[in-house]
């Protein structure tokens, strides 16, 4: 049954109140940390997709000038089950341009994740094209979609490579509860700590994606020790209780960019998403390449499906 909510309408204001005062970390977890999060902007192209809309926003929105007026004319927002949306306008005036007046039109689709509502689209409008309204193009989330294909500088370029991703399941509560300064301290101890297994087990620190790391390893058994070397660090840290969930798929790397980019990582970080905290994934090819070598054991294989990746794809988890 569809019904106004005032819950949904107080986290859309949030979500413009972040934008308005630049709270970067707020506006992060405000979003779902799922790949179908959809960001829609005005401007020729602004249609991104996943985690790079998380890591991009605070630039995104750190291109707009300071705000002389901010004025809410319109807001609404409705719940049905786990689902929801609001829809608001606002007036702006900014301290750049303050003979103008600009109207802004937001709307917002929201999922109840956890027990806790996370914008999984936003469609924002100006009816003028960025140049004109904030006096840039706004790259920011376009420049990391190029980064991402083709911005990897892997060692390995031929043959067969295990790529691994790790992510933080809890996040958002341990953000909201330690607090910006604290956490981001928090996460950069938590990155150097991981680069220092990836590397000590044979592996390439590839990148962080916000909470999130994806590596790389010439052998599937140096990924496998690296991951249950990383979950036993991180249960025995004397910091925050940090759940943390692993995917790791194996591969041919070829010279094209995208074709890499669109098959190796995209099923490595599907696996991923499939973890539960405290998890091992794996592929099929992967468990295939280290064999029965007695080093490892993994349960038995589930048939699972991953979103845009056609059929159905077989997991095991590392025991």
């Amino acid at each position: 049954m569809t019904r106004p909510s005032a819950e949904i309408l107080a986290v859309a204001r949030r979500w413009i109140g972040a934008i308005q005062h630049r709270r970067q970390i707020e506006l992060r977890n405000l979003l779902s940390e799922h790949a179908h999060l959809r960001f829609v902007g005005t401007g020729d192209g602004e249609l991104w997709a996943g985690q790079v809309v998380r890591e991009g926003i605070a630039n995104f929105f750190g291109a707009i000038p300071a705000f002389l007026k901010h004025e809410e004319t319109f807001a609404e927002a409705f719940e049905n089950g786990d689902t929801g949306w609001a829809c608001l306008t606002h007036e702006l005036v900014f301290a750049n341009q303050p003979e103008r007046i600009f109207f802004v039109r937001t709307t917002l689709i929201f999922a109840l994740e956890d027990g806790v509502w996370k914008i999984v689209h936003r469609h924002g409008s100006v009816p003028f094209p960025n140049m004109e309204f904030v006096g840039s193009a706004q790259t920011a989330i376009a420049d990391l979609v190029a980064a991402a294909r083709e911005g990897f500088s892997l060692d390995q370029r031929e043959g067969f490579a295990s790529i691994m991703f790790t992510d933080i399941v809890n996040s958002s509560r341990l953000a909201s509860v330690m607090g910006d300064r604290l956490w981001s301290a928090e996460i950069s101890r938590h990155f150097a700590a991981l680069r220092q297994h990836i590397e000590e087990s044979g592996g390439q620190f590839v990148k962080s994606l916000g909470d999130g790391t994806m590596s790389s390893f010439a052998e599937p058994g140096q990924a496998l020790d690296a991951a249950r070397a990383i979950l036993q660090s991180t249960a025995r840290s004397d910091g925050p209780a940090i759940a943390l969930r692993i995917g790791i798929h194996t591969g041919r790397l070829v010279q094209t960019e995208d074709d890499f980019f669109g098959t190796v990582v995209n099923k490595a970080a599907r696996i991923t998403a499939l973890a539960a905290p405290g998890e091992i994934r794996v592929s099929d090819a992967t468990r295939r390449m280290v064999g029965d070598s007695g080093d490892h054991r993994f349960s038995e294989p589930v048939p699972v499906r991953l979103d845009g990746l056609e059929g159905e794809h077989l997991v095991h988890r590392l025991v």
